[in-house]
C-alpha cells in the first residue's frame, strides 16, 4: 500500500492576531456551524472523514499575548478574554448524537518557528491560582525545546523530557447540554457571590471569537456560548491531563451532528493539577490525530464523561527516584478541615516548595517549576476523617544536581524567574 502524506486540517498564523484567524474559535456552542475556510492547498478543511488521519495546527492558549522575554508583565496585564482559542470545530462525517468519537493522538509537536514555551503565574487580580493567597504576584518562565528536551533560563538545574499533549479537546455540547452548564454554573456563582473570587466564567460577549462565522451567529455565541476554561463532565474540553500524549485514545461522548471536535492548549509538558494555572509549558504546535467513530458508542459504554486510554510514551524515572511529599486537610494557619483534598494539596505543595528553596530557588521558581515539571500527585487516602491525604512525587533525575533527603542542602546562585516591572 503507497502511503499519502498526511494533509492538514487547519493551519494558523502566530504572525497574525488569533481573532482574526477563522478556524479558530474560542466558546462552546451548538450553532457553531461556521465553516473552516478551504485553505491554499488543503482541500476540505474542516470536514474529517472517519477513520483519517490528519495534522492539525493550534495557537498557544493565550493567542500569542505572552512573549519570550525577562518580564512578567504581559502575564500581568493578560486579557482573559481573549483566550483558549481553539482549532475548529471539525466536522466529523457520519458522527451522529449517542456515537463515541474516538481520537487517537499519534504525535504532537512544536512548530518548528517556535521551539519555545512559557508557564506562567497570573496576578491574584487577573486569574490568580492556586497558591495566589500566599504568591500574588505574577511570574514567568520561558523554555527552549531541545528535541524532547526543555530547559530555562529562568529555572536553572533543570532539564527533562516533555510529555507533550493536548490541554483541550471536545465536541460541541447540544443545546439542552449548553443550557444545563449555564444553569448549573450559574447557580455556583450567585451562590458564592459573598467570595472574593470568580468561580466560574459565564457567558461573556467581550472578545467572542466566532471563526467566520456571522455577525448573527457571533453575537448568539457570545451571549450563549460556554467559556472554555473548565472540563465539564458532558464532554471533556480543558481537562489538562498530562498523560494524553502521543499514543493516547480518548472516547468522546459526541451530542450533535458531525460531532464539532475542536482542540487547543497545546502543552510540552505538566505536572499533575497545572497548579499555577498557566502552568504547563504553553506553546504552539501542531498535532497529529486519527479519528474512528463507534456507532451508539456511547450506551454501549454506559458513558456520562470521556474515557481514556494513555500511550506507551512516558518519562522514565525509575522505582526509588522520586521525592514524595505529604500534605493533609489542615491549612496553612492551623485550620482543620474535613476531608478537603484541596486543602491537602495545597499543603503538600507548600511542603515541596519549602524543601526546594534550601537549594537556593526562590519561591516561585519552584511554584512555577512543580506546575510544569512531569511531577507525579495523587490522592493517598479519603476516608480517614478528619484528614484527606495527598502526595506529590518529585522526579530526582530533572535536575542536575543531587536534591536527596540523604545529601545536605547548598545554597546555589539560581537567578531568578521572570518578574514585573512594578
Amino acid at each position: 500500500m503507497v502511503m499519502q502524506e498526511l494533509r492538514y486540517a487547519a493551519k494558523v498564523d502566530t504572525k497574525r492576531h488569533a481573532a482574526e484567524q477563522a478556524y479558530l474559535h474560542n466558546r462552546w456552542h451548538p450553532d457553531a456551524d461556521f465553516r473552516i475556510p478551504r485553505l491554499p492547498k488543503v482541500p476540505f478543511a474542516g470536514n474529517i472523514k472517519d477513520g483519517e488521519v490528519v495534522k492539525i495546527e493550534c495557537v498557544d492558549w493565550t493567542g500569542g499575548q505572552i512573549g519570550n522575554n525577562d518580564s512578567a508583565d504581559d502575564m500581568k496585564n493578560i486579557d482573559l478574554t481573549k483566550i483558549h482559542y481553539l482549532t475548529g470545530p471539525f466536522e466529523i462525517e457520519g458522527a451522529e448524537p449517542g456515537d463515541v468519537l474516538v481520537v487517537e493522538i499519534q504525535d504532537v509537536q512544536p512548530l518548528q518557528n517556535e521551539p519555545w514555551g512559557f508557564t506562567g503565574v497570573f496576578d491574584k487580580k487577573n486569574g490568580g491560582g492556586f497558591l495566589d493567597e500566599i504568591y500574588p504576584n505574577a511570574a514567568k518562565a520561558i523554555w527552549d525545546f531541545e528535541g524532547i528536551f526543555c530547559s530555562s533560563r529562568h529555572i536553572p538545574g533543570v532539564r527533562f523530557a516533555g510529555l507533550i499533549h493536548p490541554g483541550i479537546l471536545g465536541c460541541a455540547p447540544s443545546a439542552e447540554i449548553l443550557a444545563e452548564w449555564n444553569r448549573r454554573e450559574g447557580e455556583l456563582i450567585s451562590a458564592c457571590s459573598h467570595l472574593d473570587r470568580d468561580v466560574a466564567l459565564p457567558p461573556q460577549p467581550k472578545n467572542v471569537h466566532a471563526g467566520s462565522g456571522s455577525d448573527e451567529i457571533k453575537k448568539k455565541v457570545g451571549d450563549e456560548g460556554a467559556r472554555t476554561v473548565p472540563g465539564r463532565p458532558e464532554h471533556g474540553g480543558n481537562c489538562d491531563i498530562k498523560n494524553l500524549s502521543r499514543g493516547s485514545k480518548v472516547y468522546l461522548p459526541v451530542h450533535v451532528n458531525g460531532a464539532k471536535f475542536s482542540v487547543g492548549d497545546l502543552h510540552f509538558s505538566q505536572g499533575d493539577g497545572e497548579i499555577s494555572f498557566c502552568g504547563a509549558i504553553e506553546m504552539a504546535g501542531c498535532i497529529t490525530i486519527k479519528f474512528n467513530l463507534m456507532k451508539q458508542g456511547m450506551p454501549k459504554l454506559s458513558m456520562k464523561s470521556p474515557i481514556y486510554v494513555p500511550g506507551p510514551v512516558e518519562p522514565q524515572f525509575g522505582p526509588g527516584r522520586y521525592i514524595y511529599f505529604e500534605g493533609f486537610s489542615v491549612d496553612q494557619l492551623g485550620k482543620q478541615h474535613y476531608l478537603d483534598a484541596t486543602i491537602a494539596y495545597r499543603q503538600t505543595t507548600l511542603r515541596c516548595i519549602e524543601y526546594l528553596r534550601r537549594f537556593g530557588y526562590n519561591d516561585y521558581q519552584v511554584y512555577l517549576l512543580l506546575s510544569c515539571a512531569p511531577v507525579q500527585g495523587h490522592l493517598a487516602g479519603l476516608v480517614d476523617i478528619p484528614n484527606a491525604c495527598t502526595t506529590l512525587g518529585l522526579p530526582i533525575d530533572i535536575f542536575d544536581f543531587d536534591i536527596s533527603p540523604s545529601v545536605d542542602a547548598k545554597k546555589r546562585d539560581m537567578g531568578s524567574c521572570a518578574f514585573t516591572s512594578s
